[in-house]
């Protein structure tokens, strides 16, 4: 309630830390601080939107991997809806960020614990009915960040990748019917990858930016299915509307964080015939790994800078992670001017990955109809 006490927190807890108001929907005013300086900044604003209840810290899990699995209840037994893997990592509010059915690169095992866990919590909590929940996976330690007993947004989602009506189903278990009697009590796992991807607005909110993060953004979402994943993702893209990339050239500029992982990214552009640029501390993480690339201006560097290079249309994708304050503002203007001409932009480094498993898929035009797909479960 205070920024002493939550200094007090920060010091236990240590750094980075989500800090949101209790009692809010959507992931408003929820942020990710990375300092001191940060933490006070929000404690400050926090009052202005959670009033007389409490701000709550939690410890951030940096580059963790996000679950989210919908799970049916009768009071015994436990049909699991579908395990979901998040395409963003863990901080992006689960509403922003693009998830996949099944799982695309997660071992089975792991998976495996994870349908053991939700198992024990629905029949722990008495649920009757729908429940959802989400999970965090970093290296092999699985954290619950959330268990709610009702519908996610989720539902209509796995519902078309797996031919389950979870709403129907579960509002039966609700009025006594057991699972079994429904023919319901086998998880579906689909031969093929049904891909969720987010809508957003941004072009219709001037000022708003376009880094996705704990504060829920999208509108409304689509669903690409294909034989892969890179086909599945390749579709769910067209379908929000974003243009086929073909080629030209990618802007990289990432955080210190991001410089290890995004060599291989570089490598998959470069190979489906991207030309490369990057801002000098990313260009200099390329170039040692032997990557040929461009160096382009920052915006407080000298001219043309990048830009001007988008303004130019010499960019066709944009590849910008950042993280802090102070780097976010910085770089709002790129991320901007990037959606106001069109360019394909990137903000995470998972997205970045995915994106080059779309661009490497030869065929994203085969159509199937949701009949056809739910005759092959």
């Amino acid at each position: 309630r205070s920024t002493a006490q939550a200094t007090a927190c920060a010091e236990q807890l240590g750094f980075p830390l989500v800090v949101r108001p209790s009692y809010v929907l959507g992931g408003r005013a929820m942020e990710i601080v990375f300092n001191q300086e940060e933490l006070s900044t929000y404690m400050q604003d926090a009052v202005d939107v959670s009033h007389d209840s409490p701000v709550l810290l939690d410890r951030f899990l940096d580059n963790a991997i996000e679950m989210d699995v919908d799970v049916i209840c009768d009071g015994k037994h436990v049909l699991i809806g579908g395990l979901m893997q998040h395409i963003e990592q863990a901080g992006i509010h689960s509403g922003d960020s693009a998830c996949s059915l099944p799982a695309y690169n997660l071992d089975e095992k792991l998976l495996d614990k994870i349908r053991e866990q939700v198992t024990q919590l629905a029949r722990s909590l008495n649920v009757i009915g729908l429940m959802n929940a989400q999970f965090a996976i970093q290296g092999e330690d699985i954290y619950v960040l959330e268990v709610n007993p009702r519908a996610s947004r989720t539902v209509p989602f796995v519902s078309k990748a797996t031919g389950y009506p979870l709403a129907k189903i579960a509002a039966k278990c609700m009025v006594g019917q057991a699972l079994h009697k429904q023919g319901a009590s086998i998880e579906r796992i689909p031969a093929f990858y049904a891909v969720k991807e987010a809508v957003f607005p941004f072009i219709k909110f001037p000022g708003v930016d376009t880094l996705l993060g704990p504060e829920m953004k999208s509108t409304g979402e689509v669903m690409g299915v294909g034989a892969s994943f890179g086909e599945a993702y390749a579709k769910a893209q067209r379908g929000v509307g974003d243009k086929p990339l073909n080629g030209g050239t990618a802007l990289i500029s990432v955080r210190s964080e991001d410089k290890k992982e995004i060599i291989q990214v570089a490598r998959d552009l470069q190979s489906v015939g991207f030309k490369l640029a990057a801002t000098r501390g990313t260009a200099k993480a390329l170039q040692e790994a032997g990557i040929e690339c461009t160096v382009a201006n920052k915006i407080k560097e000298d001219r043309p800078h990048i830009v001007d290079m988008i303004k130019n249309k010499e960019i066709q994708l944009l590849v910008n992670t950042t993280s802090g304050k102070k780097a976010i503002s910085d770089s709002y203007l790129l991320r901007r001017e990037a959606l106001q001409h069109q360019v394909a932009y990137i903000t995470t480094i998972a997205g970045a990955v995915a994106t080059c498993m779309a661009l490497a898929q030869e065929n994203t035009e085969s159509i199937h109809t949701l009949k056809e797909i739910h005759q092959a479960l």
